[in-house]
Formats: C-alpha cells, structure tokens, sequence
C-alpha cells in the first residue's frame, strides 16, 4: 500500500513537472510594442519557454517569434507573483520626421508565477513603467 502511495505521489510529480513544460503566459497588449530593437503591433502575445531554457515571444496572430534575452533574473518579490505580467518602460521618443513626439513602450521584465522575474532592457534616462497582466494557458 505504501509503495501505490509513494508511486501515485511521483506520477503527481511527473504529470505536475510535464504540465508545466508546456505552459505559455498570454497577454493581450493593446498598444504597439518595442522588444529587442523591433517594432511589434498591438495584439495578442504568448511568453513561452525555449527548448534552450531562455525565453521566447511569440505574436498569436502571425506566428512570429523573437527571442529574448535575459540581461539578469530578479528575485521574487515578497508576496511572489501569482499571474504572469510584463513590464514596459514608457519612454518618449520624436518621429523620423521629427515632427511628432510618440510615446515607446519597450519590454524590460517577464514576471511568471513560482519564478524569478527576466530583466530584457534597461532605460538608463527619465521613464515610467507600465505593466500588462496575463494568464497561465496550456498549449
């Protein structure tokens, strides 16, 4: 009997383990976006984890993917997130034609659940941040 309990534990731990591998964060981001130097539109984005371990951000609607590369983790706060979240840093920048003042929102950090957050970018002048909550899915 104790050896069942022991086994059906392991196979929780198995299925928990498998589950997890192949879970994405969503996120619907209602304005236009900049992640590693490119300029993404406004839509529906998944966060998924590469084969390599990094990360990856994939645009539902086409099926585009761009990798992303942690410059370093940040712990967990205190209470730990509970929902997957992205942070932007908002920063103004001037049109090509230097007529038009536009507002940026550059990806900086990928918060998931039970895990240390992913700084992307760092804005080194005057900025705010803006955060995008999102949603554990299977794939």
């Amino acid at each position: 009997m104790r050896r069942q309990a022991v086994i059906l534990g392991l196979a929780f731990i198995l299925v928990g383990a498998v589950a997890s591998a192949f879970a994405q964060a969503a996120f619907k981001v209602p304005f236009p976006i900049k992640v590693a130097g490119k300029n993404l539109a406004a839509g529906e984005y998944a966060i998924v984890k590469a084969p390599d371990g990094g990360l990856v951000l994939k645009q539902v609607a086409t099926g585009k993917e761009t990798p992303l590369a942690a410059i370093e983790r940040i712990a967990q706060p205190t209470p730990p997130v509970a929902a997957p979240k992205l942070v932007f840093d908002e920063v103004g920048d001037f049109a090509p034609s230097y007529t038009e003042y536009l507002t940026v929102y550059v990806l900086s950090e990928i918060w998931l659940p039970g895990e240390d957050g992913y700084r992307v970018h760092v804005t080194k002048g005057a900025h705010k941040t803006k955060e995008i909550a999102g949603e554990v899915r299977s794939r």
